[in-house]
């Protein structure tokens, strides 16, 4: 049970912490527990019944008054601190916990990336299974094949589409654009078909990753490119600058134009399917010249090789293929 002088101390302490609540003086409570005090213990000289009665009487008073300031208080605090602090505590913890999460989810994406992506030397032995592939398909030519052994392919491919068991694999794979870079086996074959000399000028049709103007330009020859698509024309120049063959030429335009400035050509390798055979290239070709194209609608086109001799143009059809369409310039 508590005494008087504990309600006395238990109202002194709420009144004290209303006053900050209430924002009411700190000293107005001080007083008015003052003068509590002097009536719960009022004079010895009083009568002894007269005295309880009245103290019976200012217990029940203070009890109430006791139990109306607790309410108070206790309402008071929960609306204004207790609600708020709590209400703020929630949102921190909740802001805390997703921050942790997003920082789990960032640390996942880090090591799934860094999982996906090889080494230096695994890169390298992914060249060197690639080079064993395409002498199992026949690929004989030893300048072919120490070129396709030494120009990184995977950087050819943009980043958000380079996986680690594609990059080197033997099938072709996107590059944006509705394009794709083409696989290993048809790169170095239509690389081999033309016998290639070092120093010798070759025009490219359809550059895109740039990495057959890589292969092309690593066997010693003047590539001249020519890419429709200009954001592929400006990633295939930067990867090729920065990989070491900024001397091959690109220009963005129209293959079936041709590249009339810089021919006649002693190769002509294009890597795009007309549905039939552009005069223009073939016009542009020099005297013992050479060229690889594919031709035909989507899903029946076939390599063609043409070789010019004494003004005579001698067309030799070739492999089953498909690639993407040749297109238009506006």
């Amino acid at each position: 049970m508590i005494t008087i002088r504990g309600r006395f101390l238990w109202i002194m302490t709420l009144r004290l912490s209303a006053s900050l609540i209430f924002r009411v003086s700190p000293l107005a409570h001080i007083l008015r527990c003052r003068s509590l005090l002097r009536r719960l213990w009022p004079a010895t000289t009083e009568n002894k019944g007269w005295r309880e009665a009245k103290a019976t009487k200012r217990r029940t008073y203070l009890s109430a008054e006791f139990i109306a300031l607790y309410v108070r208080c206790r309402i008071k605090i929960w609306t204004k601190i207790l609600i708020p602090v709590s209400a703020c505590m929630i949102i921190s913890l909740l802001f805390t916990s997703c921050e942790k999460e997003n920082e789990s989810d960032k640390s996942v994406v880090k090591k799934s990336e860094s999982s996906t992506q090889p080494t230096n030397s695994g890169w390298i032995a992914m060249r060197e299974t690639m080079v064993k592939q395409l002498r199992a398909y026949k690929i004989t030519d030893k300048t072919v094949l120490e070129a396709m052994g030494k120009v990184r392919r995977h950087m050819y491919i943009p980043e958000e589409f380079r996986q680690d068991e594609t990059a080197y694999g033997d099938h072709p794979w996107p590059i944006g654009h509705d394009q794709t870079i083409s696989q290993p086996y048809i790169v170095a074959y239509m690389t081999e078909k033309m016998s290639l000399k070092k120093g010798e000028k070759l025009l490219e049709v359809g550059t895109g990753s740039g990495y057959q103007a890589a292969i092309i330009a690593e066997m010693g020859v003047n590539v001249y490119s020519i890419e429709i698509l200009p954001e592929l024309a400006e990633h295939a120049r930067i990867v090729l600058k920065s990989e070491g063959y900024d001397r091959v030429k690109i220009l963005t335009g129209d293959g079936y134009k041709g590249w009339p400035e810089h021919a006649p050509f002693d190769v002509i390798l294009v890597a795009c399917a007309p549905k039939k055979l552009p005069e223009a290239l073939v016009d542009q070709l020099k005297e013992n010249g050479r060229m690889i194209i594919p031709v035909g609608e989507k899903f029946a086109q076939r390599l063609v090789i043409l070789r010019k001799k004494e003004g005579q143009v001698i067309q030799e059809d070739d492999l089953p293929v498909r690639f993407v369409p040749m297109v238009h310039g506006e």
